[in-house]
């Protein structure tokens, strides 16, 4: 008796299921509106100062450029790293949660999937620990020859 294999069906990406670019990039430009606006994160003076030197628009298309490619989609993130966009404005954990708590807000507003929604979630969670600063340390951890940080 022969064994047939059956196909392997491949799950679309997260990139596919969210309906490609425009979708993604209509969802990031109610998030950066929403964020760039925010008084929990514009309490912060670093954070509010970057919020008027950067065009709204340059940072939606690095934002979509960087979702779609985490997402699965053909594009490149072209922008700088997230600790080196981010860890000057000594962002704290609640402005964090702020953040956070506004796409949130954005992903119910154009009713995202629980699926999808967990795996958006997950992305850009995956970010964090570059751009959050406990409030004693700016930039990087380092490690100092001999020392245990364990």
């Amino acid at each position: 008796m022969q064994v047939q294999e059956q196909p392997s069906v491949e799950k679309p990406s997260l990139y596919d299921r969210l309906g490609g670019v425009y979708n993604i990039a209509t969802v990031v430009d109610d998030l950066i509106d929403r964020v760039m606006i925010d008084p929990r994160l514009n309490a912060n003076p670093r954070v509010d100062e970057a919020h008027h030197r950067v065009s709204a628009a340059g940072l939606k298309y690095l934002v979509t450029e960087m979702a779609c490619g985490a997402a699965g989609g053909p594009q490149k993130y072209t922008g700088r790293s997230m600790g080196d966009s981010h860890r000057h404005l000594m962002i704290t954990e609640d402005e964090w949660q702020a953040f956070m708590n506004d796409v949130v807000l954005t992903l119910d507003k154009f009713e995202v999937p629980q699926p999808e929604r967990q795996e958006l979630i997950a992305i850009v969670e995956s970010t964090k620990e570059a751009i959050v600063v406990s409030p004693f340390q700016e930039g990087p951890a380092t490690t100092t020859a001999g020392e245990d940080r364990s």
